[in-house]
């Protein structure tokens, strides 16, 4: 156990890999953030081969936008170097025109609302979870459960929105995976941040609920900037753009239809996935 827990201390009280910055971020009631990529490539430390390479891209304010690809095309990589989990290896990421490693890092992570394909709920009260800490605005709350479709089953729980989750404590709750995929979205709607990234939270269920789960929570994000990231071609037809990764390059972009009339990469994939789909339109 204790060396384990040295293992576990070393790590902890290893230096940030990364410049924190000083720059505040801007406070936009309009929520007009443009963020961009210029050249950016990525490679692991003490690896020599590129995850990414030569990404350029833009997020415009308000799109919705799909990232779509096989597993292992950097999808998910490119979502971690947007929200400063990983640094380029080249080239930089910009907001509104400065590189995103000048501003203050604690600022910077709060525009984002993030849902992780492997997120998880703590053994806390239900709120809790929501508002990620103990400080709950109540009225911000149920909105949230509303809109992730979770508040009527949070009324049936034995304490509301103060019940506990998990089993650890001895008398949680556990959900079912479901209900932690709404909960994880109802977390992700209270923070209210100006961008919103759901990084395939849903994988682990059939094309047309995951589908199902993308499209309604377009419907909720309303003039936020939102990023979907999946492997399933048909989840995102809805987006104002997709961009086809392959190979840690840029391979495609476009709307559904037109990139369907190219017969590229993405028809490929679109057309073998279609066969294990169900009334497709």
């Amino acid at each position: 156990m204790n060396e384990y827990l040295g293992t576990y201390e070393e790590f902890i009280m290893r230096p940030n890999m990364h410049y924190d910055g000083t720059l505040p971020i801007e406070k936009r009631d309009d929520n007009r953030y443009l963020l961009e990529f210029s050249h950016v490539s990525f490679r692991y430390p003490g690896t020599s081969q590129d995850i990414l390479k030569d990404i350029s891209m833009t997020f415009y304010i308000g799109e919705k936008l799909a990232l779509v690809g096989q597993n292992g095309a950097g999808k998910s990589t490119l979502i971690k170097l947007l929200c400063r989990l990983y640094e380029p290896t080249e080239g930089e990421i910009r907001l509104n025109g400065i590189n995103i490693a000048k501003y203050d890092y604690d600022e910077y992570v709060r525009i984002f609302s993030v849902v992780f394909q492997d997120f998880h709920l703590y053994d806390f009260p239900l709120d809790e979870n929501v508002a990620s800490g103990a400080a709950v605005d109540r009225q911000r709350l149920q909105r949230a459960l509303e809109l992730a479709g979770m508040w009527e089953r949070t009324q049936e729980l034995p304490q509301k929105e103060k019940t506990l989750l998990g089993h650890e404590n001895g008398q949680g709750v556990l959900l079912s995976g479901g209900e932690a995929q709404k909960l994880a979205i109802a977390r992700a709607l209270y923070k209210d941040a100006p961008f919103i990234i759901l990084d395939e939270p849903a994988a682990a269920l059939d094309p047309l609920a995951e589908a199902a789960v993308y499209e309604n929570f377009n419907t909720l994000v309303r003039d936020k900037t939102a990023i979907y990231i999946s492997h399933r071609m048909s989840s995102c037809k809805f987006c104002d753009r997709i961009i086809v990764l392959g190979g840690g390059r840029i391979l495609e972009e476009g709307t559904h239809e037109t990139l369907l009339e190219r017969h590229g990469r993405y028809y490929e994939l679109y057309s073998a996935q279609a066969a294990y789909y169900r009334n497709e339109k």
